[in-house]
């Protein structure tokens, strides 16, 4: 007998998307500049000089505070979409404006996380999409921000997705296995022939690493549905971007977030996409 019903293992989910997309936000702000931190201090051995002194620096440290007065955030401030709107969108001590997309991230994990919960059910399967999705959100925003996915991140999403699947919890192993290898083979080939054929690089080695973590978790036939629906989405909504926010045709575009769209939607829909390529 399941210890949660799909209704009460939904709710629990999207609470638990509630706080955890508040951690994400950390994330998703912090974890890029604690990476150009650390690239500055590299530098800086290489060259034989010695690294300005910094104050701790990490996910932890320091404390959430207002960007424009400083003023630590108390934890009743901080409670997830239901303080932004108590506050109205401004800090408690200096009335400065706070970003929507800090509510944004964490009502968008919340609600994730309860479809994902109530799509596969309580089990292994349902909680490990739970993380796989967490991971997907601040990966999306990430790429969105700075064009950058973290090898800190896409790494071990890629060994998570092997060692569920030694199991089984999603694709037998050697699916798994296969995908890793031609989640990052095919985009490495599409990057050096249009390299090879433009001379401007089309993307990044993070989206490999990305969609090869995407082959571990879901196997190598997620991989088809997984590109083409990303290219879908890239070319509707890089169209409009360019469209209404009047966006360059030459500024970069990352292709990350349209990963992540399409790793969530195979991951609750891969059967019935599966099906429709035949590879079901």
């Amino acid at each position: 007998m399941p210890v949660f019903d799909d209704t009460a293992f939904a709710l629990l989910a999207g609470l638990l998307g509630l706080t955890v997309g508040s951690f994400l936000n950390v994330v998703i702000h912090r974890l890029p500049r604690m990476m150009e931190a650390q690239w500055a201090a590299q530098a800086a051995e290489i060259e034989g000089r010695e690294a300005p002194p910094a104050e701790p620096y990490d996910l932890l440290r320091p404390g959430s505070r207002c960007p424009a007065c400083a003023a630590p955030i108390a934890a009743r401030h901080n409670v997830p979409v239901l303080s932004y709107l108590a506050l109205r969108g401004r800090c408690a001590r200096c009335a400065a404006p706070i970003s929507p997309r800090y509510p944004l991230v964490e009502a968008l994990t919340g609600v994730l996380s309860a479809w994902t919960a109530l799509h596969l059910g309580w089990g292994p399967a349902g909680a490990a999409a739970l993380v796989l999705v967490w991971y997907l959100v601040a990966l999306g925003f990430i790429d969105a921000d700075t064009t950058l996915l973290p090898d800190s991140m896409t790494l071990p999403l890629l060994w998570m997705g092997l060692l569920l699947n030694l199991r089984g919890v999603f694709v037998p192993l050697p699916e798994a296995v296969i995908g890793a290898c031609a989640g990052y083979l095919s985009l490495w080939l599409i990057y050096w022939a249009f390299k090879l054929s433009t001379g401007r690089e089309g993307m990044g080695y993070g989206d490999f690493k990305l969609l090869a973590a995407l082959g571990a978790w879901l196997g190598w036939k997620s991989l088809l549905p997984i590109v083409l629906l990303s290219s879908l989405a890239g070319a509707v909504i890089g169209s409009a971007l360019i469209l209404l926010a009047r966006r360059g045709r030459n500024v970069p575009m990352p292709f990350g977030p349209y990963l992540a769209i399409a790793g969530f939607l195979t991951l609750l829909y891969g059967r019935p996409l599966l099906g429709a390529f035949a590879l079901a």
